[in-house]
């Protein structure tokens, strides 16, 4: 009997050792070596900006300027509510501090310049598809900006969630670091909408369903979810007859440019802030987008029970 609390001691002691080891935050150059030093480009970097859906997370509620990132926005989910935090360029309150390299580990890895992990709300499982030059120009963009004073309140979470060790146990589990690399097997215009749709634009952490942990869910990717905050529905967007199966590849070039549907309604719910900034694209990015949607498999997802907006 002895013997035996004695091995079960060793074993919980084994599991708790292995459990903070993998929760361990693992920054940039744990995961991959991106060369992320280089000044970037800040035209390009608002292009950037804008496809990474940035201000609709982190610009200041309540005021129109999109470019004023003083954060706030409250998101409520299943695990508490989230508060997008402060990305102006301020020196204590928002980024102005941080390195290139900084952003880049908050990005691509999911890591804080303190070497914590950010919760997931953070989309970083998508953007770390990013590629470096990206990174680094919305890094130059964003030091052109105004900053702005005062910091965000806090997230309010219960436990155990307000653990943020446990996070790299979520990680382990889910998240896969690393770039999206060309599919030679397809065209630019199709890489181009692959790289803006999965990585940089983040569709499918609203378009696609998950798990009871939060992780998006691979086998329906994109075919439509419900909203964390219980209150909306993100309709299928794959080329089923429950998504945009009838849409042409014009039809979602102009809802991502006008927000108008191929039935003359228009968008609603969150995807109208979505089109604020698909609308600053470049009409090849919106056809490239709509190439790639419309190549996916058609996934019947759950029959949306909103109005027939489309991407609404």
């Amino acid at each position: 009997m002895r013997r035996a609390l004695v091995v079960l001691v060793a074993l919980t002691l084994l599991g708790g050792l292995a459990a903070w080891q993998l929760s361990s935050p693992q920054g940039m150059s744990a995961t991959e070596d991106r060369d992320v030093g280089v000044p970037g480009d800040p035209d390009h970097g608002r292009l950037v900006f804008y496809a990474g859906g940035c201000a609709s997370c982190h610009a200041t509620p309540g005021q129109q300027d999109r470019l004023r990132l003083g954060g706030g926005l409250e998101l409520a989910s299943p695990f508490g509510t989230f508060v997008a935090p402060n990305i102006s360029p301020h020196q204590d309150d928002g980024i102005g501090r941080w390195r290139d390299n900084d952003l880049a580990n908050a990005l691509l890895a999911g890591v804080s310049p303190k070497g914590t992990h950010y919760f997931p709300a953070f989309p970083y499982p998508s953007y770390t598809k990013m590629g470096s030059e990206d990174v680094h120009d919305l890094m130059a963009f964003l030091r052109t900006l105004e900053p702005v004073a005062g910091k965000a309140p806090d997230h309010r979470l219960a436990f155990p969630f307000t653990i943020r060790r446990a996070i790299g146990l979520w990680k382990w589990l889910f998240f896969i670091p690393g770039p999206l690399g060309a599919d030679q097997q397809h065209d630019a215009p199709w890489n181009r909408g692959r790289y803006l749709v999965e990585g940089l634009g983040h569709c499918g952490e609203c378009h696609t369903p998950r798990n009871f942990l939060g992780a998006t869910m691979a086998s329906a990717r994109l075919s439509g979810a419900p909203s964390l905050d219980g209150r909306g529905y993100a309709p299928n967007i794959t080329p089923h007859q429950n998504g945009i199966g009838a849409w042409t590849k014009d039809d979602i070039a102009e809802v991502l440019a006008s927000g108008m549907t191929p039935n003359f309604d228009a968008v609603g719910s969150s995807m109208v802030d979505v089109v604020r900034n698909t609308s600053q694209l470049p009409d090849a990015d919106r056809a490239a987008i709509a190439t790639y949607l419309l190549s996916l498999p058609p996934l019947e997802g759950r029959p949306k029970k909103t109005r027939p907006a489309g991407a609404g």
